[in-house]
């Protein structure tokens, strides 16, 4: 097995006891990026001298036994909508084609101080606003397992280099399932957290309330390794908790005896794919020989979820992305006259599924539609998060598809944006509700992997690596 095919752990292990260096797993990482990145389009942006350097500085602390963490060597990627200092941040959009941030995201900041070695800016939807990867102005992902089949999105990017060995890890944003439905159609593990458990300080906005930061790994060990450096209080972002970081690694390694878990009666009805039904459970009675408690809930507001989902984020989006303008920073197209100039750059600039949304955004903001849908639409989420409060009454965590589909052909649905949609039905009720979440391969269909996702109560990550991972001992994962 090549290097860039370990995860985090065992090169560690590998580094400490000097059986390679972090240059070794650089050049197994570049080599797989100069066989596989011409197909899969996973980066927007690859910097191989500045790997080289930070790989450099880090096999300098090892040869002096002065590693900063786990994570010091290791390559990764993030996602083009976290800002990078220096680093071309395009959020795969011709209106940020050209821009050079002057500052890094906060968790940018904190994965390099660790001693990550950054290998550059993965792919992904036009300003995280898609479910497949096809929404970039810079071409399509593939789903390294199937190159016809998409990797999902938005994240897919992040997924897909995890998963084709380009990275050992990455970082990825979750508004209404772009972690972990990518996760999920590329075999590898990715957690959306609790909604102000990691800063989003430095996250250019798609949804200001439903954005999340998450990781993308091989493994769940290495999820709860990464979570942990990214997460924590950060006075640069006001909706950012203070509460204290557990060691996550610390809810490794045990038993789910006991466990109480819910199914979501209306997660498994009518329109969910015969294949992901079977999956599914497959998985339940899995957990269930493990000794854990399976028991069916009720979230009855699930069916509204999507449509809620789409009229707040769709307005919160029209609101963050009005500073494209053509005059503060990004794209710039000259005209005749101001509102001239404002018309070409936002034509020109933005795809068209960021317009679609940006309309539809603005249509439900203004006056005398706002209390027929906005409105109306917050107090469906309201309902939503009382769903899964009472229900965390009964049960620990909460076990669900990922997606009612698995992974579709590229160009499939791309032409029907309400059957694109659908695709988040299950992963933007957490969105709504701010909960935690983690999706985890649990078995393929054909060549396809196919995810599973637990859900857990507010700033339980750890609960959730406690059950992820001794799921993930059922797989032969650990």
């Amino acid at each position: 097995m090549e290097l860039c095919d370990l995860d985090i752990h065992t090169l560690h292990s590998k580094l400490v006891s000097k059986e390679i260096t972090p240059i070794d797993i650089l050049d197994s990482v570049s080599k797989r990026i100069r066989e596989r990145e011409k197909d899969l389009n996973s980066f927007i942006t690859i910097d191989l001298e500045l790997a080289t350097h930070m790989a450099k500085e880090s096999m300098k602390r090892f040869e002096k036994n002065k590693g900063l963490s786990m994570l010091d060597g290791i390559p990764m990627g993030i996602k083009d909508n976290m800002v990078t200092k220096g680093i071309r941040t395009s959020c795969g959009s011709k209106i940020l084609e050209h821009y050079i941030p002057p500052y890094s995201a906060t968790v940018v900041e904190r994965v390099l101080k660790a001693g990550a070695v950054l290998v550059g800016k993965t792919n992904m939807d036009e300003f995280a606003m898609g479910s497949s990867t096809e929404n970039s102005a810079f071409g399509p992902t593939k789903n390294p397992h199937a190159l016809e089949y998409a990797p999902g999105g938005s994240s897919g990017g992040s997924a897909a280099a995890v998963a084709a060995g380009e990275v050992i890890c990455a970082i990825g944003s979750d508004t209404g399932g772009s972690i972990r439905q990518p996760a999920s159609f590329c075999g590898v593990v990715g957690m959306k957290p609790t909604y102000g458990r990691v800063s989003r300080y430095g996250l250019v906005a798609f949804a200001s309330s439903l954005d999340q930061i998450g990781p993308i790994t091989k493994t769940v060990d290495d999820c709860a390794l990464l979570l942990g450096i990214m997460a924590g209080h950060d006075p640069k972002d006001s909706t950012c908790s203070s509460l204290p970081v557990p060691d996550y690694t610390g809810f490794l390694k045990r038993s789910i005896k006991g466990k109480k878990i819910g199914i979501p009666m209306e997660y498994t009805v009518e329109g969910i794919d015969p294949d992901v039904l079977k999956i599914f459970g497959e998985a339940t009675e899995r957990l269930r020989s493990e000794g854990a408690q399976i028991e069916e809930i009720s979230l009855p507001h699930t069916q509204y979820a999507i449509a809620a989902y789409y009229i707040i984020a769709t307005a919160e989006a029209s609101s963050n992305l009005a500073r494209y303008d053509g005059v503060k920073y990004g794209l710039r197209m000259e005209d005749a006259d101001l509102l001239g100039m404002y018309e070409a750059t936002r034509s020109q600039g933005f795809g068209r599924e960021v317009k679609r949304r940006i309309m539809l955004g603005t249509y439900v903001l203004s006056s005398g539609y706002y209390d027929a849908y906005y409105l109306r639409a917050s107090k469906v989420r309201t309902l939503i998060k009382r769903d899964f409060e009472l229900a965390f009454q009964e049960v620990d965590v909460i076990l669900a598809p990922v997606s009612p589909v698995p992974p579709f052909k590229l160009g499939e649905r791309i032409k029907d944006p309400l059957s694109m949609y659908l695709v988040d039905a299950y992963t933007t009720p957490t969105n709504l509700s701010g909960l935690p979440a983690i999706s985890i391969p649990c078995g393929r269909i054909g060549r396809l992997p196919v995810g599973i996702q637990f859900i857990g109560r507010p700033f339980d990550e750890g609960g959730l690596i406690w059950v992820a991972d001794a799921f993930e001992e059922t797989l032969g994962g650990r």
